[in-house]
């Protein structure tokens, strides 16, 4: 059996991504906006209806971080527009 030699790469992995996705990877990029923008909607409304101040902070702070990933996504879809998608209206 031959060893291969590791060149510190794994095997398979891309330098750079493909000019073009699969419609896989497109399916898997809007399930993971979905996800996101769900979760922070979600976030955002039971914050709204929570009493305690302590819980109320952690869920604005998950609805955060969830906007921050959707935007992430986006702007590296389309990094010509990574200004105007900086906040979400």
């Amino acid at each position: 059996m031959q060893q291969q030699q590791n060149t510190g790469q794994q095997q398979g992995m891309m330098q750079q991504p493909p000019a073009m996705i699969t419609t896989k990877d497109h399916l898997y990029l809007t399930d993971m906006l979905s996800w996101n923008l769900l979760a922070m909607k979600k976030a955002h409304f039971f914050a709204s209806h929570c009493s305690d101040q302590q819980i109320k902070a952690e869920l604005e702070k998950t609805g955060k971080m969830h906007e921050k990933h959707y935007t992430a996504i986006l702007n590296h879809l389309n990094p010509n527009q990574e200004a105007s998608s900086t906040q979400l209206q």
